[in-house]
Parts: structure tokens; sequence; C-alpha cells
């Protein structure tokens, strides 16, 4: 067993873009930092706001998560003490589910001798968090295509490529939690083909438009018929905001993963300044209090530092 604190720095994603649902992931340079280290007993330290609430015994995630891995290495689970911190909100969909698993699963696997590779690992959270969309975010950056293994056990199929220069998002944050849970039951069970169809086409001419720089085709791309309509009535002026952002400085815009986070998408300051306005009006109509963050993508993915004891 390592004689080592491994510090892991794991950004923030967004899953769907709109009509990628379940397939398509983007990194944000705002980021989650996971500490670990061997102990005599196990201690979880959880820094900062954003964390409060969340348990500081073994039932937390990072040490079940960790756990797991040393198990599945064919190793004696050791006792460890770990330091966690995230500026990014929880149950807001902005991935920190996501963000935890890669960062205990990294982390261990750099203690226990790395028994597994990246892409070993990037299954194995693909497995727990149901998609592969955010955890191959955070895990490798820029954006990620990706689809679930057709068996289990089986690589995940992904591919990673740089998201287009200049992209920035304003990232609006409502004051309220949404369950990814409560936001997927509100799904039907069946679709029209015509509704399958459409985001086929919208969710194809995205991928491609991203992976050209084309922006110009971003706001038509983003159109989805699949999970936004259906949990629009979850994140008031969510239906105004996706019609409307587009004339008023959007490249294009979505609901951040389940919500309530919404991302809009934007390349100059001049943008910038027309969408702030144009979403505070629509915010204050429905009484909603929010915070406002301009994330630029992250290109990196998951990094670690090791230092000796």
């Amino acid at each position: 067993m390592s004689e080592q604190r491994v510090k892991v720095t794991i950004p923030a994603s967004t899953a769907n873009l709109g009509p990628g649902f379940d397939a398509l992931g983007m990194a944000f340079q705002l980021y989650s930092v996971v500490e670990m280290e061997v102990s005599e007993q196990t201690t979880v330290e959880l820094v900062g706001k954003e964390l409060e609430g969340t348990p500081a015994d073994k039932s937390n995630l990072l040490y079940q998560v960790a756990a797991g891995l040393f198990a599945e290495a064919g190793l004696a689970v050791p006792e460890l003490a770990i330091r966690a911190s995230s500026d990014a909100p929880l149950t807001r969909g902005l991935g920190s589910s996501a963000a935890a698993i890669v960062g205990a699963l990294v982390a261990a696997n750099q203690l226990a001798g790395e028994p597994f590779t990246r892409e070993e690992l990037f299954a194995r959270a693909t497995a727990m968090e149901g998609h592969p969309d955010n955890v191959g975010a955070s895990m490798f950056g820029g954006i990620i295509v990706a689809t679930m293994p057709e068996k289990a056990g089986e690589p995940v199929p992904y591919v990673r490529f740089a998201p287009p220069a200049g992209l920035q998002t304003l990232v609006v944050i409502p004051d309220f939690m949404l369950e990814t849970q409560k936001a997927r039951n509100v799904l039907p069970q069946v679709y029209s083909k015509e509704d399958v169809v459409y985001n086929v086409g919208h969710s194809s001419l995205l991928v491609a438009a991203l992976a050209q720089g084309r922006l110009d085709l971003m706001g038509r791309a983003m159109s989805d018929r699949l999970h936004q309509p259906y949990r629009a009535k979850l994140v008031p002026g969510l239906n105004e905001i996706l019609d409307k952002a587009t004339e008023h400085g959007a490249v294009g815009a979505a609901l951040s993963g389940a919500g309530p986070t919404i991302l809009c998408f934007f390349s100059t300051a001049e943008e910038e300044g027309r969408l702030r306005a144009f979403v505070d009006s629509v915010m204050k109509g429905h009484g909603i209090t929010y915070r406002v963050m301009i994330l630029q993508p992250d290109e990196n993915g998951v990094q670690v530092e090791i230092h000796q004891r």
C-alpha cells in the first residue's frame, strides 16, 4: 500500500448539451479537490459551504468508491484520511457526484499502485453513475461523446475532442436543488418516432458543429424533445431562456444535466452583456433568486499530484 498523499483535482461538467441525452458531456474550469492517504483510522474532512450536509464518515461517497476500488483490486481495504472541497454546487446539474466518483477512483487507484488504467476507471465510474457523459468529461476534459457499453465490464466507447475556440458559458444557477431522480421521473417511458428522429438529427448536427467550431449552428442544433420539455415544469424560466436566448446574444442554450442550472453559450463580451440582462429579466419575472458564473471549458480533465509522506 502506498505511503503517499494523493491530491486529485477534478473539473465540474455539464451533460446532454440539449439533444445529446446521456451521451454528450463537457468539462468546465470549476473544480473539486480530493486528497487521500492511508491512515490509522478513517477520517473525512469536508471543506466549504458546497459540501455542507454531506456525511463525514464511512458512508461518504468518496470513501465508499475508494473502498470498492481496493476490494476490486484484491487488496485489503485500508483506513483512509480523506479531505475534500468543491467549488461546484451539489444537485444543480454540474456533475458533482460524477466529480466525486472520478476523484475517489483516481486517488484510490494511485494509492493502490495503479492496478487500473484510466479507461478502466472510466468504465467503473460510468457503471456507478449510470451514464458516461459527466464522468467522461471530468475524467478526460474537453467534450466527450460516449455511449454505454453493450455488456457490463466492457470498455466504454467514447470520443474526446477540444471545445471550439472562444466558447464561453453563462451558467445560471437557481437557488434551489433538483434531485436527478426527480428530474428523471418526469420523463416519459415511450417517445414518438418523430421525436426520436428529431433528436438523432439535432444531436448529430450538434456534435459536428462543436467538432468544427461552427458556433453559428449551435442554436438550432441544441433543440431537444426528449427531456427539456418535460423538465421545464420543474425549472421556472427554462422555456423562455431556451426559446429566446439566441435572440439576446447566445449561440445556444440548454438545461445543464438534469438541472436546475441553465447554460447560455456565447463568445463575445457584447453577447455576455445582453445575455445577463435577458436572464435577469426572466428569472426576476418568475421570482427566482439565482447566481451566475462565467465558465470556460476545461481541457485537462482530472489532474493528480503526489506527495511523499
